[in-house]
């Protein structure tokens, strides 16, 4: 149980830094792919970071019932981000400039 914890926190730390540092590149970017597939890849990380957390607090901790909710919503959330993620990259992976 220990290794899980471990690895739930790794997960969660790179995907915290990769959601901010592509929303840091995504402001600094001037043409529209690139915006784009940074705000594409901002989701995804985003949506892994939710779904980490969701992850850390359904089964690590004891469960009550506000728990359990909040970590079914984080879980639905990080499931719609990493979702529409992924498909804005394939859309803006696609575009020609």
């Amino acid at each position: 149980m220990q290794w899980l914890q471990g690895a739930l926190l790794i997960v969660f730390a790179v995907s915290l830094l990769g959601s901010v540092f592509f929303s840091i590149r995504y402001r600094r970017q001037h043409s529209r792919k690139a915006r784009g597939t940074d705000s594409a890849k901002m989701n995804i990380s985003m949506g892994l970071m939710l779904i980490s957390i969701s992850v850390i607090q359904l089964f690590l901790f004891t469960g009550s019932s506000v728990r359990v909710v909040v970590g079914a919503v984080m879980l639905l959330l990080g499931l719609f981000n990493l979702f529409a993620g992924i498909r804005n990259y394939g859309i803006y992976n696609r575009i020609k400039e």
